[in-house]
């Protein structure tokens, strides 16, 4: 080892990761078979769901008239709406109408279903992570203080950089897509928790242990109700995230409108990018009312609005 070799030092940190994906890859290959299949059958299902004019078709169930695949689509944007309507408003309702017919006439319809239908799957499937390890964190401080460094770590993380590791292990097409946005979409579901709540107030908490309800009891009926309006953010955020990088999931092969931007990219094509892209806002804005539209009918939101 030379002296210049001392001064300057070439630590092969990305071999060490190579070699780490290899090996988790070969000890650990059934448990990414069953997360593989998991991914494509539950995202498969749902998309089977939300686009079924065009399952019915392929299925041959119905014939591949236009006007009867029209009237479908139709119903399905009245089913998007009654939905906004519940959720939030009659304004997100109109919206919802206005958009989706939008992205109908864009004809970008079956893509726009196929991203929602990727979100959704990676968005559950965070919060089931997210969830539990954020409310874990606000009881320990051992445990917030460990996954911290974890969190800041795949939140600073490129988001380009999580499909190289997950097309080596899933190879290309939805799950390398699914696992990049629920790695990346994460962590504001873990740290909007824990910090709901940490905020959660003390004297309510020392209330219910006065009157014997267990740790359990504080938290299901005390706590939780008490942080759902910053959860909600917290899964806004995580919602927000997923959609994002879903569409960079295009260049991994997941398809949808990612995959429209990632071809419109390759071919330069102005238009499809721009209808693409537009489809994508229309998306985005719809889930991001409805968890906000959600987070305004907790019970602590329901209640200030009573007061007031």
């Amino acid at each position: 080892m030379s002296f210049l070799d001392f001064l300057y030092p070439r630590v092969p940190l990305g071999k060490w990761a190579s070699d780490f994906i290899d090996w988790f890859g070969n000890v650990f290959g059934w448990l990414l078979d069953g997360f593989s299949w998991l991914m494509q059958t539950t995202y498969q299902l749902l998309f089977n769901i939300l686009a079924f004019p065009k399952f019915l078709v392929d299925n041959g169930t119905i014939a591949d008239s236009s006007v009867l695949r029209a009237l479908l689509i139709f119903v399905m944007i009245l089913i998007f709406a009654g939905i906004a309507w519940l959720a939030a408003n009659w304004k997100v309702a109109l919206f919802t109408v206005l958009g989706f017919y939008a992205i109908w006439a864009l004809d970008q319809w079956e893509n726009s279903m196929s991203t929602l239908a990727l979100v959704i799957v990676a968005v559950v499937v965070a919060l089931v992570l997210a969830l539990p390890l954020g409310v874990l964190a606000s009881k320990s401080q051992t445990v917030s203080t460990i996954l911290k460094p974890i969190l800041d770590f795949m939140q600073a993380m490129p988001a380009l950089a999580y499909l190289v590791p997950a097309i080596v292990m899933f190879s290309v097409g939805i799950v390398p897509g699914a696992f990049a946005t629920i790695i990346f979409a994460m962590p504001p579901g873990v740290r909007l928790t824990e910090l709901a709540i940490r905020q959660v107030d003390g004297e309510k908490v020392e209330a219910g242990q006065a009157f014997g309800a267990t740790s359990t009891h504080i938290l299901f009926k005390i706590q939780l109700p008490l942080a759902m309006a910053t959860i909600m953010a917290g899964i806004n955020q995580v919602i927000m995230l997923a959609l994002s990088m879903v569409v960079l999931a295009g260049m991994a092969g997941s398809g949808g409108l990612g995959g429209e931007v990632v071809g419109a990219i390759s071919r330069l094509n102005v238009g499809i990018g721009v209808e693409a892209g537009l489809a994508v806002v229309i998306l985005a804005v719809f889930l991001d009312r409805m968890t906000a539209g959600l987070g305004q009918k907790t019970p602590l939101e329901r209640a200030k609005r009573a007061a007031a």
